[in-house]
């Protein structure tokens, strides 16, 4: 779209220019459309269970604005000839499934014949306009808080290569199948400046991203905590995606990596996530009542970083974890 001439509308309050998960357009002065579109290959054998995680995935952008999914439309290219209909028919029911978890409405899709099987959503949400969230307007001394822990992206590459196959596509299914619908809602009970969702940049790629869109520095803090068990062990021995590697490169310019932390902990940072969690900027008292109240919920939360002072181009640190 570089080429292309900006629109300019008066009711676009979030559009082209930044780099946020949805589109925003207002209808009235208290209702404002949120509108979202993504779509990716199959990452599980599971066709059912391919569903969701795209459904899940799609569904979280609107989240990630502080808003309400309401209706969502299916995006299918599938190769006709190459497998059966009873793989589509799957894949939508599992999409469907989510959908009515999410209590959101089919209201309908297309479909094209295609090379590489392809699945997601076209999401219509709605949300406040004073109660946006970008991923632009963190603040200085903000708590990053993630809500999913990282390494999505290495599973998925086990999974491909046949590598500790069952486990893997379970911790898959489970993490990237799980909707951010209860975090989103958990989260605007605390204030949140800023939030966006980890996918395929990886934490550091998104964190960047904010750090950018604040014109403020983030120093990202390296915890074993912060990622899938199963993942640290795969990425310890070298199986690695090739879009962390990628991730890397896109950050390297704006990034300073402390060398007392440890390798495996610095790739999985990169790491470009499915169905990632909410990456949310909060005052720190806030920042630690949402992840207690998280954590008393059964639910994922850690402190994964800190917005420090104004840096005009943005800059990421990665440390050892803040004692």
């Amino acid at each position: 779209m570089a080429g292309l001439p900006d629109q300019k509308h008066p009711d676009l309050l979030v559009g082209l220019s930044t780099s946020d998960d949805a589109g925003v357009f207002r209808l009235t002065p208290d209702i404002a459309l949120v509108q979202t579109l993504d779509f990716f290959t199959p990452i599980v054998d599971s066709p059912y269970h391919f569903g969701q995680i795209a459904a899940a995935n799609s569904l979280s952008d609107v989240y990630a604005m502080g808003g309400r999914p309401l209706t969502a439309m299916n995006i299918v290219c599938f190769p006709v000839c190459d497998l059966p209909n009873s793989v589509l028919t799957e894949t939508l029911r599992g999409g469907l499934d989510k959908m009515q978890e999410a209590d959101v409405a089919l209201a309908g899709g297309h479909s094209v014949d295609d090379k590489e099987f392809k699945y997601g959503l076209s999401v219509t949400g709605v949300v406040h306009p004073s109660k946006i969230l970008t991923n632009a307007n963190a603040k200085p001394g903000d708590l990053l808080v993630l809500t999913k822990p990282l390494g999505t992206g290495v599973l998925a590459t086990a999974v491909k290569g046949n590598v500790d196959l069952a486990e893997a596509e379970a911790l898959l299914i489970r993490i990237a199948g799980t909707l951010n619908r209860r975090a989103g809602e958990i989260m605007t009970n605390f204030q949140p400046h800023a939030c966006t969702d980890v996918t395929g940049f990886g934490l550091a790629g998104h964190a960047l991203e904010m750090s950018r869109g604040a014109k403020l520095g983030i120093t990202l803090f390296a915890n074993k905590d912060l990622f899938i068990p199963k993942a640290l062990e795969l990425a310890s021995i070298g199986l690695l995606p090739a879009g962390a590697y990628a991730n890397r490169q896109f950050c390297q310019n704006s990034l300073t990596v402390n060398p007392l932390v440890e390798q495996v902990y610095a790739d999985l940072i990169f790491d470009p996530q499915t169905s990632g969690g909410l990456l949310v900027a909060l005052a720190p008292d806030m920042a630690k009542d949402f992840v207690a109240t998280m954590n008393d919920q059964g639910l994922f939360a850690v402190i994964v970083g800190e917005f420090g002072s104004h840096c005009t181009d943005g800059r990421l640190e990665i440390v050892n974890n803040k004692v």
